[in-house]
């Protein structure tokens, strides 16, 4: 049992061991007198392990409702929010009562954002069961769904009361899920671990993804218990997001998955640091080759244009400036504002 504790507004911890979904009601029921769960989840996860955290939570003497939604991430919006709000409202469900959030970032984030919002606010359980909620989403409360303008434009700050991390359920997941959620490890060294970027360059990071779990987790932690709200240091977190979310909203949020717009924006940000001589030369190469080494793509057919039209809706706009995150050189990085009006011309 690896744990990881997390000292926001709300203190909670992170619970990383093999077999933990099975066992998710035991470690639930010592932190809630909740007496009903509502489970949401995704109709791919819901296959895999539903029944499981079902029955482990029956277990307890939890009374359980499922909810299922169609997986992916064009179902990230306020619909599917709507009839998650009925299957709460219809299971009676109290403000002592919990919901868990079981599946991948897309199911973290909306049942998160659904806890956040229903009743004004009701306590929920992370389980993540892919590589990039493992490592990133399922930690720092960030909660919310897209809208057509844009990805995560609307939403809250929810710490959830507990992350229960099996890393197990990497087995099911397929090599382009996988391959997604290295796009996030691969930040985390980017930003703040050169020797954790060199690791990953050196050995498979699948023979010892408990210690990447730990390590992404461990830094996000860091960050997040010092500017909870996104304030400042936070936005490092949103190193290749910026450009990234846009190619996703190009796109309409179907064909590329978020790790893969976030490999291709992490190397057009870097490659352009790099000409404005505010990054180490190489730094751009060395990301490539490793984006490359997990099957990550490192360009794409869309346009600077229409880049830089599309991240003209981020939420990290303020007025007619963006926030965007740099790097002087591997493990270092920053933030600096840059006009709208002139954002392509720094991406050219």
């Amino acid at each position: 049992m690896r744990t990881v504790h997390v000292n926001t507004g709300n203190p909670y911890d992170i619970f990383i061991e093999r077999g933990i979904t099975g066992d998710c009601g035991k470690y639930i029921k010592k932190l809630s007198s909740a007496k009903k769960v509502t489970v949401i989840t995704d109709s791919n996860v819901a296959k895999l392990y539903l029944q499981k955290v079902v029955n482990s939570l029956e277990k307890e003497g939890f009374e359980v409702k499922s909810h299922i939604f169609s997986a992916g991430e064009e179902s990230k919006n306020l619909n599917s929010i709507s009839a998650m709000y009925n299957t709460l409202a219809e299971f009676r469900m109290t403000r002592k009562d919990i919901i868990v959030a079981l599946g991948g970032g897309v199911t973290g984030d909306m049942a998160g954002f659904a806890a956040a919002s229903y009743l004004r606010g009701i306590n929920f359980v992370q389980i993540p069961t892919s590589l990039l909620a493992q490592v990133d989403s399922s930690v720092g409360g960030k909660t919310g769904v897209d809208l057509p303008h844009g990805k995560n434009l609307v939403g809250a700050f929810h710490q959830p009361i507990a992350v229960l991390i099996d890393p197990d359920t990497l087995k099911t997941l397929p090599d382009a899920y996988f391959c997604d959620g290295m796009a996030e490890v691969i930040k985390y060294g980017c930003i703040k671990d050169e020797k954790f970027f060199d690791r990953l360059c050196k050995e498979d990071a699948r023979k010892h993804i408990e210690d990447v779990i730990e390590t992404c987790v461990s830094i996000k932690r860091d960050v997040v218990s010092r500017d909870e709200r996104e304030s400042g240091e936070r936005m490092l977190l949103n190193f290749g997001h910026t450009l990234g979310h846009a190619i996703e909203k190009i796109y309409n949020f179907k064909g590329i998955s978020h790790g893969m717009a976030v490999a291709v924006g992490m190397v057009l940000i870097s490659a352009a640091g790099e000409r404005a001589g505010i990054t180490q030369k190489g730094t751009t190469e060395k990301i490539t080759r490793l984006c490359l080494k997990y099957g990550l793509p490192v360009s794409d057919n869309a346009s600077l244009e229409q880049m830089a039209q599309a991240a003209a809706g981020d939420k990290k706009t303020e007025g007619s400036s963006i926030n965007l995150v740099l790097l002087k050189s591997i493990g270092d990085s920053f933030t600096r504002k840059i006009e709208l009006c002139d954002l392509l011309d720094f991406i050219k």
